[in-house]
């Protein structure tokens, strides 16, 4: 065990004319994004709009905003942690459109009625059904979109969720047995109910993006509330962060969405991949132990791909560990191995392998099989420190920096990618930094560049403009790919590519 912790530097992002900078928000106010001058750089923004007719205005006011620089003037703010939005053009190179390309209208009133329904299922399927009519109606015009945006109230974020409860009310509620006959496909005399409502999630955004994957277009999911632009703050309303910032992360994913490239890790190392696992049951297996995996797969440019792993007696519940069969293990790796060739990437060097939960013995052989001899493969936990776990402290108000990392081994150390950031002058959270500790279970790795790596890793959120996330985007994201996947069984083809997820 080392007696000392080190600072890892920042790692850089690469901008237009390969300049670097830390954060993000430097590189694209001050150079613009990586891809500006390059043939697949979107310069004119086209996007479908899907809303009630409040949503619809509320986003139409956002947007005339974000066409110019948003400056949050009369509020006393960090401009190193809020810095000023200097218009969509100046910071992508492209052009926002004054008007969507094309606008679908949904009811209010079939929102809110579906919304206060007993039937989580039914909640979640209606609604999603409106939004995916205004979807349809929008690609079925001559009009190429890149993107949609859905614009959906407060009430089904709150009404749609995998643990809300709906006081009151109408209709009934039903029982998990009912839902698993509803989903087989089994209607009733009276076609009460449509079955695919309950082939998929109870959550509204995971049940939409599973759903609208099909139409070969992403969406962005906004909240009426996050669109707010008064600055005071009703009894009652949801707390938001300043204008600009929510400019900065929203630009950001649409940009992104639209076929963009922000940004490049200038730390990645070329003919290196990182795959993050994730798993998780399904409701609608009556077995305890069936589970799927998904992995997602990051290149050395920073794009992603995702992958659909097998169902499978993956989860014990005396361990309360989830593992793949060597055979399972083998399949999803030459999955991923298949798809780079396809894309034409770099000969492989090296595959790193980052789970939450440990590799066994069986899974590392059935990877290691799928690999050519020439690729070296290392499997890796990478977690978060619970919150009885080990902290860290320093002398006067801030905590520990961004980047601390303490090696504890030549297998495991632990890296703080959550702290004090001198380019902030400030630490964003409110709790004391949880450390992640980082194991290399199987292979050979430097753990020194293994934690610059995943340091490097928390840079890569094209969902939100920040220098930097506390995981890893392997780990990070892998909850949000796996919900859509796996609470939905029956999505058939679902797309590999990463912006369908987020």
């Amino acid at each position: 065990m080392s007696e000392r912790a080190f600072i890892l530097p920042e790692p850089q992002l690469e901008f237009r004319h390969q300049q670097r900078v830390v954060h993000p928000r430097d590189g694209l106010a001050i150079f613009g994004p990586c891809d500006a001058d390059l043939p697949s750089h979107p310069a004119n923004i086209s996007y479908g709009l899907v809303g009630t007719a409040d949503g619809i205005a509320a986003f139409q006011q956002f947007s005339a905003h974000i066409t110019r620089p948003v400056l949050d003037e009369g509020k006393a703010l960090n401009r190193r942690l809020w810095p000023v939005f200097p218009g969509f053009e100046a910071a992508f190179h492209a052009k926002w459109p004054s008007n969507p390309t094309s606008i679908f209208a949904i009811e209010p009133h079939l929102l809110n009625d579906a919304a206060v329904n007993r039937d989580p299922n039914f909640r979640a399927g209606t609604i999603a059904d409106a939004y995916l009519e205004g979807i349809r109606r929008i690609l079925a015009k001559d009009e190429e979109v890149g993107t949609i945006v859905c614009v959906v109230p407060d009430i089904v974020y709150s009404n749609c969720r995998p643990k809300s409860h709906v006081t009151g009310g109408v209709g009934s509620g039903i029982s998990s047995d009912e839902r698993r006959i509803r989903a087989s496909g089994q209607t009733d005399l009276f076609d009460s109910y449509q079955p695919i409502h309950y082939q998929y999630s109870v959550d509204f955004r995971r049940h939409i993006k599973a759903r609208a994957m099909q139409s070969g277009k992403p969406i962005q999911i906004v909240r009426e509330s996050t669109l707010r632009l008064a600055d005071s703050v009703l009894s009652g309303e949801r707390g938001l962060t300043p204008l600009s910032d929510r400019a900065w992360n929203l630009c950001l994913a649409l940009y992104y969405k639209s076929g963009g490239k922000p940004w490049r890790l200038a730390t990645a190392r070329q003919g290196v991949c990182y795959i993050g696992m994730a798993f998780r049951k399904t409701e609608l297996r009556e077995d305890s132990s069936t589970a799927c995996c998904a992995a997602q797969m990051f290149l050395d440019d920073g794009d992603g791909m995702v992958f659909m792993g097998e169902y499978g007696p993956w989860y014990s519940p005396e361990t309360k560990e989830y593992h793949l069969s060597g055979a399972a293990a083998n399949r999803l790796l030459a999955q991923a191995l298949r798809s780079y060739q396809d894309l034409g990437g770099k000969p492989l060097r090296e595959v790193f392998l980052h789970c939450r939960s440990s590799i066994d013995d069986e899974e590392y052989i059935g990877f290691r099989t799928a690999c050519p001899s020439s690729i070296s493969l290392t499997g890796i936990r990478v977690r978060r420190e619970s919150a009885g776990g080990l902290r860290f402290f320093r002398e006067g108000k801030w905590p520990v920096l961004r980047g601390t990392y303490w090696p504890i081994s030549h297998k495991t150390c632990f890296l703080w990618a959550s702290g004090y950031s001198h380019r902030m002058g400030t630490y964003a959270g409110w709790e004391t930094p949880a450390p992640l500790r980082i194991d290399v279970q199987h292979g050979n790795a430097d753990i020194e560049q293994v934690a610059r790596d995943i340091l490097g890793l928390t840079k890569l959120n094209y969902n939100a403009c920040r220098l930097g996330e506390s995981q890893p985007v392997t780990v990070l994201f892998s909850d949000a790919v796996g919900e859509i996947l796996v609470s939905n069984p029956l999505l058939r083809n679902p797309s590999s590519k990463f912006k369908f997820y987020i």
